[in-house]
């Protein structure tokens, strides 16, 4: 089913949300240099969720809002820990960015789901 425009623009700004976030992480661990570990701690958490968009899950973006909100505190507090980290107020606006579009996109999208379920379908009969 094709998208509308306001759920196709939620979709795109939730993936752009997503992959600063995830670009920035890698970079914050980079420079970091932590023990593999933390790498997976900082990572596995996104990644567990990319099967989940790509096949368009809605319960995938459910839950990813929920991770996003563990992100934020640890960037909030990263931001006032380290006043002047341009890495760290990168990471919230990213995060900010993905809740709110990953929330919309499945506001809208249900929508339109249940608006195509409950049209009547024509039948060659």
């Amino acid at each position: 089913m094709k998208r509308g425009r306001a759920s196709a623009a939620a979709h795109f700004l939730a993936w752009l949300g997503f992959t600063v976030l995830l670009a920035q992480q890698l970079a914050d661990a980079w420079l970091q240099q932590p023990p593999w570990i933390i790498w997976l701690g900082k990572l596995l958490p996104l990644v567990i969720f990319l099967p989940g968009m790509l096949r368009d899950r809605l319960r995938s973006y459910i839950w990813l809002c929920f991770v996003c909100l563990l992100y934020f505190v640890a960037l909030v507090e990263r931001m006032f820990a380290l006043p002047g980290n341009l890495l760290a107020a990168v990471g919230t606006g990213a995060v900010v960015t993905l809740f709110i579009a990953a929330m919309m996109y499945v506001r809208w999208r249900a929508r339109e789901l249940r608006a195509a379920d409950a049209s009547p379908t024509v039948s060659g009969d």
